[in-house]
């Protein structure tokens, strides 16, 4: 069950109010799980929060959060393994609320669990398409909104005369599933999202754009109300996944998975002005698994 606003963050004194006043922010894979748990912590911090998922469910959650006396609150769906899915929730941003000054990329999840002998072909593709592309599509739809009307040779020249780039931060969701067992695809699409981040970060900086990440580690979250594909089917496929689940534990040096509350943090924490130094990493919070 989803916490309202003014729930867990606000009673264990963490909650910092009117950090995003001001901004907007767009949080993708929001209709549940850490993605939605960053919505509404976003919407807590008095920033203008713009939901996107390809579930339905997104428009509830949005309403659950103006329900509970959050300020601007907007929802849409797409399917942002596509380029265009990508381009209209950018869009969209842009035309409910004139800008984005934050983009949060948290679409990805592992699909099947299991020995990378036994994925076929197009288990591997899907895997590749759920957890890369819709933060690669992402970044380059929301690129033209943090540029603005600078120009890379103006700003490589340092020309003062040319207007300042608005500027903006992403903060890409990744995993330290990188060094983990039984799930190859989905490791080597959250490789590539690491990727993204020391790449594009090395772009970006000269139009004021921060690019970072966290990696989570295993995570408790209320049971999922859309699956993200097939449950274990039979005991060896349940054998497969509690071996992720042993090995998350046991990477772990505090020996437990974390909290939604302990993911949310770090990644306001990164998309937040308080962060305006940092570009280019990769935050672990894995209970020191470092991936």
């Amino acid at each position: 069950m989803s916490m309202p606003v003014g729930g867990a963050a606000d009673e264990q004194g963490i909650f910092t109010p009117q950090r995003f006043h001001g901004q907007v922010v767009i949080v993708t894979g929001a209709a549940q799980g850490i993605g939605f748990a960053v919505a509404q912590r976003i919407a807590q911090e008095d920033g203008t929060v713009v939901l996107v998922d390809r579930a339905e469910l997104v428009h509830e959650k949005a309403q659950e959060l103006s329900d509970a006396g959050a300020g601007d609150i907007y929802s849409t769906t797409a399917d942002l393994e596509t380029f265009a899915g990508a381009q209209s929730a950018v869009d969209f941003a842009l035309d409910k609320a004139g800008r984005v000054d934050v983009l949060i990329n948290n679409v990805g999840g592992t699909i099947w669990a299991k020995p990378y002998e036994h994925y076929t072909p197009e288990e591997i593709e899907k895997e590749i398409n759920r957890s890369l592309f819709p933060t690669l599509w992402m970044c380059r739809a929301v690129l033209p909104a943090f540029i603005g009307d600078s120009s890379s040779e103006a700003a490589l020249s340092g020309d003062s005369s040319k207007e300042e780039s608005p500027g903006g931060v992403i903060v890409n969701v990744s995993s330290t599933a990188t060094g983990g067992i039984n799930r190859v695809p989905y490791a080597a699409a959250k490789g590539g999202v690491n990727a993204i981040v020391s790449a594009l970060s090395h772009e970006a900086a000269h139009h004021n754009v921060r690019v970072v990440a966290t990696a989570p580690g295993g995570t408790l979250a209320p049971a999922r109300a859309v699956q993200r594909g097939p449950l274990p089917d039979d005991e060896q496929e349940k054998a497969w996944y509690q071996q992720i689940v042993d090995q998350t534990v046991d990477s772990s040096l505090m020996k437990r998975y974390g909290t939604l509350d302990g993911q949310t943090a770090p990644i306001c924490f990164l998309a937040s002005k308080e962060a305006s130094y940092i570009t280019g990493s990769v935050l672990p919070v894995s209970g020191g698994d470092q991936g």
